[in-house]
């Protein structure tokens, strides 16, 4: 979405008697704090992770603690959303939990076993990376060549229990990478959610492929959005068993655009999604996210510019939010990007009490 810098901040629609009231979660990118606000964009909380850390995203547990990706300035490769720790502050901003690891990226995910499920990058080997197909020719990093995505579950005590290697399931001739991107890692896993039966869903950028993989065997057991989705983020179970996800449509045929849309897995039908009207109106080629609220609302994060919005499942909008904090982020001088946003309700178990 094009934006003015003389354009309104804060809440700009509220339409209460239809928007899901609760607290929304958001971090702006290359600021210290995370901030959560009230449906009048009021702030009614914020945390600090120790210095020199910086927070990037992060989402509440239930007992009301924040799990939150940071970066240290000790990343060793910058490709977006790099970080380099991952931390739990209680309530009150303290620290209770901390990981370290310079390859940490995008995406992490609190088990239900109690464990934490990190997202790293790996170089791949020169055999495989010799095999994958796609990307600018003669891009790739001086070095390690070509970056892979790894999973690591790792138990409160930091000892690692399950890894896996992303190269080993992908198929170089299948899992072809966007051919106006360059060659610097295979796939850029930006996403990794715990379905209820243990599985995992991952989200595949540079593939334009969203995949359920079966945690115990390490293979995948459903693959979808390549020709359908272009360079989407942030796809999360619904309690029908469909999965929501934002389809950026960065390098999408045609006008570039992004929508907010619900697959059926089980058939790979598309079941609902919502586009800007005009359809140029709603785009944010990176980064953002969806959420479906207990009401049937989706809360949206159009990340790019800054803009959070919920709608109706007629596509209604409701509530409607700029931030008004800018940051330098990456090359722009004062950025208002977002990488994801939460809407917790009052009384969930996240926030009881504590308001």
């Amino acid at each position: 979405m094009g934006f003015s810098p003389f354009r309104p901040t804060g809440v700009t629609y509220h339409d209460p008697t239809r928007a899901f009231a609760g607290y929304t979660l958001y971090t702006p990118l290359g600021g210290d704090l995370t901030l959560l606000i009230d449906m009048a964009g009021r702030v009614v909380h914020v945390w600090q992770p120790p210095p020199p850390l910086r927070p990037y995203y992060g989402y509440l547990l239930p007992e009301g603690r924040l799990l939150l990706r940071c970066t240290t300035g000790q990343e060793p490769w910058a490709l977006g959303g790099e970080s380099g720790a991952v931390v739990e502050l209680d309530w009150d901003g303290q620290l209770v939990w901390r990981y370290d690891d310079p390859t940490l990226h995008h995406d992490h995910c609190r088990l239900r076993n109690g464990n934490t499920l990190l997202l790293y990058w790996e170089p791949l080997p020169a055999a495989v990376r010799l095999r994958v197909q796609g990307g600018q020719p003669g891009t790739e990093l001086a070095g390690e060549g070509m970056l892979g995505d790894a999973l690591r579950e790792v138990t409160p005590d930091g000892r690692t229990v399950w890894e896996w290697h992303a190269y080993e399931a992908l198929d170089p001739a299948v899992d072809v990478l966007c051919p106006l991107h360059p060659r610097h890692e295979w796939a850029h896993c930006n996403a990794v959610e715990e379905l209820p039966d243990g599985n995992l869903v991952l989200s595949f950028r540079l593939l334009d492929t969203v995949a359920i993989l079966d945690k115990r065997r390490g293979q995948f057991v459903w693959k979808w959005g390549r020709g359908t989705v272009a360079h989407q983020h942030d796809p999360t179970p619904l309690p029908n068993g469909n999965l929501l996800l934002f389809d950026n449509g960065m390098h999408r045929v045609g006008l570039p655009r992004s929508r907010v849309v619900e697959v059926d897995p089980r058939t790979n039908a598309i079941v609902w999604q919502y586009v800007g009207t005009p359809q140029a109106s709603f785009f944010s080629g990176n980064i953002s996210g969806a959420q479906r609220l207990p009401n049937g609302n989706t809360l949206i994060c159009e990340g790019a510019c800054g803009r959070l919005f919920e709608v109706t499942p007629d596509r209604a909008i409701v509530w409607e939010y700029h931030t008004p904090y800018a940051f330098p982020y990456r090359e722009e001088v004062a950025a208002c990007a977002i990488f994801r946003a939460h809407r917790y309700a009052a009384d969930g178990p996240e926030l009881r009490g504590r308001l």
